[in-house]
């Protein structure tokens, strides 16, 4: 993917804490005709010496969610910088959630190629030392980056409630959602893409959370198609780098992250980390626990 150095900073000094000076900029940078936007939380001066957090997002979110935002205000307070993404779903520097209403032709693997773009930059900086970190289906693009583009300043993973998938569940979700069959509509999809018609806009689509979607076929296929890749789980052992999971015991979204890690978790390689009490999205005190956790994580790699 292409994409020129050249960015805009709106910087704004917001104080200290913990006698630590916090920078917080939105950094943005032009990629395949798209402008992408980031929030850098700076926790020094030389911030680029790290290591630096780079995060990922869940489906259709963005990076000012309380989660995100909550875990880079206290990673700042721990000393450790962090640049969160605004996945850009094909839109022109997005921000906010993204609109339902709005014509979709993302697909899940775009954001593999963003994380490489963030990554880039953050290695055109100076940083050489960057731990991926993600949260629900950005926990899955996240270690699916991990295990298939292994980069040496790559030194850690943090997932956080990862995306866990099934074809069973995924059709009786859409189900349920949608009150219609997955099979006939996927069908639809897949034969618009071997057609080469991947670009093919299907109306009134039930597509990932949104009722009556436009969506193209290209980008049905990627979220609703049998793949064993959107399944977190299965991509923890093909990372090569340490791997901290959490899951919380109340968590309502992803519930069974911790049945499904735990067998793979060796205490070394793979950890688990399940915080009682949490829900899917790690509020209050939980996200506390968890930042502390991944502090001790960070500085163990």
């Amino acid at each position: 993917m292409k994409h020129r150095p050249a960015f805009w900073l709106f910087c704004t000094l917001i104080g200290t804490h913990a006698a630590l000076p916090v920078i917080s900029e939105e950094v943005k940078i032009e990629s395949s005709g798209l402008t992408l936007n980031a929030n850098l939380e700076a926790a020094q001066e030389q911030w680029q010496d790290g290591p630096v957090l780079l995060l990922t997002h869940g489906t259709l979110a963005h990076n000012g969610m309380e989660i995100i935002s909550t875990l880079q205000s206290i990673f700042a307070e721990q000393g450790l910088s962090s640049l969160a993404m605004n996945l850009s779903l094909g839109l022109d520097d997005r921000h906010g959630m993204y609109d339902c209403a709005v014509p979709h032709t993302h697909r899940h693997t775009d954001a593999l190629d963003e994380i490489s773009v963030w990554l880039d930059w953050l290695k055109a900086q100076g940083v050489k030392q960057v731990v991926l970190a993600g949260h629900s289906r950005g926990g899955d693009q996240t270690a699916w980056f991990a295990a298939e583009r292994p980069d040496p300043a790559v030194k850690g993973v943090l997932l956080v409630a990862p995306m866990t998938w099934s074809e069973t569940y995924a059709t009786s979700d859409y189900q349920k959602r949608f009150k219609s069959e997955l099979a006939p509509v996927l069908k639809r999809a897949e034969d618009l893409v071997a057609a080469g018609k991947s670009a093919a806009w299907m109306e009134d689509t039930g597509f990932i959370y949104c009722p009556g979607a436009k969506v193209q076929a290209q980008a049905f296929v990627s979220y609703h198609a049998p793949e064993g890749r959107l399944d977190t789980p299965t991509l923890l052992p093909r990372i090569k780098v340490p791997v901290l999971v959490f899951a919380g015991t109340e968590d309502d979204v992803v519930p069974d992250v911790a049945e499904r890690v735990g067998p793979l978790a060796d205490g070394a390689k793979i950890r688990l980390q399940v915080i009682d009490g949490a829900d899917h999205y790690f509020r209050d005190l939980y996200a506390d626990d968890l930042a502390e956790h991944a502090k001790a994580f960070i500085e163990s790699l």
